[in-house]
């Protein structure tokens, strides 16, 4: 008998089986989720009106995937699926309510017509696009508080976690989730509307949609948490939705700055990665790997920004810092005496210690780790960076320059224990390692 034949081991092979194809389904939908996520919840927000109800539409969906893929299979276009399954869970919803009206008879038969195309081409490019960049709108609406704006863009554009969140803010995740799910009432009492605003009304809107979607552009840069040093899918998404609110707001230099900002970021986002995942310090990167013509576009949108004539803000001082590495030739030929002015300029318009710390960096390089480390020594007796890993992994940085192993040691390994990304947090390790006992 072989080993096959085995009383039990059919089952086994099938439970095996089943396992496997169960695993596969989750590892493919968190894949669809994680790219799909906002236009999902963009189009289901069209067709209701409600981010709320939207979002807790596109979840049951996600939980109807989890018991169908499993058995039927993975469908080719995931997206759709789970947003053909979500509305007809919203109309399911309007019958059991008896609100069979116009609305819903127009909407049904619509459905109906892309009844079976799930996996096939009936997804819109152009109308989700655009129902994305409302769905930026309606979570930074001005009825929400700055941090709700944030915290539900994130949730919704960036297809964050409450953790991830609450790690990039450092704040408890109960804040977080508390801050969503307000932000959810708030915007259906005031029954704000899907659209983009009037161009009367760009201006108390605009601040917001930038900061959140460098924000979300960030979380693609460095993650939070998480097994990846990049990802550069969600932060091509933010440049994209960048590009689409500077064309719809020509006039104003900001919007054209965070474009350029990203794009010069973006541009090293092949060389801040070895082929083992293994992240690469600014310092030792190919600058042969950056992508030239996307730094060339960065500049472009850099001029635009400069030629509208306002001066440089926030993004177009940050701009300009990104512009500095991007033309250098090596670390050591990059104008760090520039950077540190900019830096200046950028702590007096813009305040943050985070933008301190960055300063601290460039002072380093400009003029030698001492006088570096009297900055960063002050922010660490503010407390105003309690928690932020940046902190104690520059400090560590600075004091192995000075030769100060064993405290440098410390440094990075109390950074590597703040972090929640685990290449991050090895790459800290690995420094904190190499250092001579």
């Amino acid at each position: 008998m072989s080993a096959t034949d085995a009383p039990g081991v059919a089952g086994a092979a099938d439970g095996v089986e089943a396992a496997t194809d169960a695993d596969h389904a989750r590892r493919a939908l968190a894949a669809v989720w994680r790219i799909e996520s906002a236009r999902i919840v963009a189009t289901l927000t069209r067709f209701v009106g409600d981010v709320g109800q939207a979002e807790d539409l596109a979840q049951e969906a996600m939980l109807e995937a989890l018991r169908q893929w499993p058995s039927e299979g993975v469908p080719r276009n995931g997206g759709a699926w789970l947003t053909a399954v979500a509305k007809r869970r919203a109309i399911d919803g309007w019958r059991r309510r008896e609100r069979l009206d116009e609305r819903y008879a127009a909407m049904a038969r619509d459905l109906e017509q892309q009844d079976g195309e799930a996996s096939g081409t009936f997804w819109d490019p152009d109308t989700i696009d655009d129902d994305v960049l409302r769905l930026v709108f309606v979570a930074c609406h001005p009825v929400l508080s700055r941090e709700a704006q944030i915290a539900l863009t994130l949730r919704i554009v960036g297809g964050l976690s409450s953790e991830e969140i609450a790690r990039a803010f450092l704040v408890p995740v109960a804040t977080i989730q508390q801050r969503i799910v307000r932000a959810k009432k708030t915007l259906s009492a005031a029954n704000v509307p899907f659209e983009v605003p009037e161009p009367q009304d760009y201006a108390a809107r605009l601040g917001s949609v930038l900061s959140v979607l460098y924000l979300v552009f960030n979380e693609g840069y460095l993650p939070a948490a998480g097994e990846h040093w990049v990802r550069p899918d969600v932060s091509a998404e933010a440049l994209r939705l960048a590009r689409m609110v500077a064309e719809l707001m020509p006039r104003e230099p900001e919007a054209h700055a965070l474009v350029a900002l990203m794009e010069f970021q973006a541009s090293r986002f092949g060389a801040r990665v070895g082929r083992d995942g293994t992240p690469i310090p600014l310092d030792r990167q190919d600058r042969s790997r950056w992508d030239r013509a996307q730094i060339e576009r960065g500049r472009a949108a850099l001029a635009r920004a400069d030629r509208i004539g306002r001066g440089r803000a926030s993004y177009g001082l940050q701009a300009a810092i990104a512009e500095c590495h991007a033309v250098a030739p090596s670390a050591d030929d990059t104008d760090w005496a520039r950077i540190v002015l900019l830096y200046e300029a950028l702590g007096r318009i813009a305040p943050s210690p985070v933008v301190e710390l960055n300063r601290a960096v460039a002072v380093a390089m400009a003029t030698g780790p001492a006088s570096a480390l009297r900055v960063v020594d002050e922010l660490e007796r503010s407390g105003r960076l309690a928690g932020y890993p940046g902190l104690p992994a520059v400090r560590g940085e600075l004091l192995a320059r000075l030769g100060r192993d064993q405290e440098a040691r410390g440094e990075l390994e109390a950074a590597a224990r703040l972090t929640g990304n685990e290449r991050e947090r090895a790459a800290l390790l690995a420094k904190a390692a190499s250092l001579p006992r």
